[in-house]
This record gives structure tokens, C-alpha cells and sequence, in this order.
């Protein structure tokens, strides 16, 4: 048991692809999370946001958080920086950011090719 983060690509018709798996990267999961938080406070993506408000009770686990291009830049640049934030949860482990550095980086750039491809690109976590 413990926190299990994925990422993958899916196109029109549903059909998924995996682009990334991570096991316990906590910084990466607060970084998603405050993502998820300030993208269903903004008024123009609230009427995507509304049932599921309504139905998880504010927990940011097993959602789905769509990703697009300013997302990546912003999370490119945290991981860059070494400014992912510090998240700890009872399932979620320990690990420093220098420990999923390349597997981030190699992320963001298979996102940004499925994005350039027409795709969705979606982040999901369970702990």
C-alpha cells in the first residue's frame, strides 16, 4: 500500500496510453494537487470542476487532473528548480526531487509530444 502516480495520454476514442508511473514521489503528488486546487477555483474551468467537488470531498485522490501545455512549463520549471513542494501523507514515502528528476523531465517531454499529437494528457494518483 502506498502512493502510486501515473500518467498517460488518451485519445478521442478513449483508448489510454501510459506515459509515466511513479511510486511514492510526494513532492510531484503536492505539486498535482495544488495544480488540481487552483484550476477548479478559476471561474472559467468551474462547470468541469462542479461534480466532482461534489462527489470526492476535496480529497485529491484517484482524479483525474488534465494537463496542457502551461501546465508542463510550470511543472518543467519546478522540477528544473528543485521547487516541487514538500508533501508528506501517511502512504506517501519519503524521497528527495534529485531522485525522479530524469523520470519527470522524460515525462514532460512525452506529454508535450502527446499534446502535439492531439492527445489529452492525464494525471491520476492513488495512496
Amino acid at each position: 500500500m502506498g502512493l502510486d502516480q501515473y500518467a498517460f495520454c488518451i485519445d478521442e476514442s478513449g483508448e489510454k496510453e501510459e506515459l509515466a508511473y511513479w511510486r511514492k514521489h510526494p513532492n510531484l503528488q503536492g505539486w498535482m494537487e495544488r495544480l488540481w486546487n487552483e484550476k477548479r477555483r478559476n471561474p472559467k474551468n468551474i462547470k468541469e470542476f462542479v461534480e466532482e467537488i461534489s462527489n470526492d470531498d476535496d480529497v485529491f485522490n484517484c482524479v483525474d487532473l488534465e494537463l496542457d501545455y502551461e501546465d508542463l512549463s510550470n511543472l518543467e520549471k519546478a522540477v528544473i528548480n528543485n521547487n516541487l513542494p514538500m508533501t508528506s501523507g501517511f502512504f506517501f514515502g519519503n524521497n528527495s526531487d534529485n531522485e525522479y528528476r530524469e523520470e519527470d523531465l522524460e515525462f514532460i517531454k512525452k506529454a508535450r509530444e502527446a499534446l502535439d499529437a492531439g492527445l489529452h494528457v492525464i494525471y491520476t494518483s492513488w495512496w
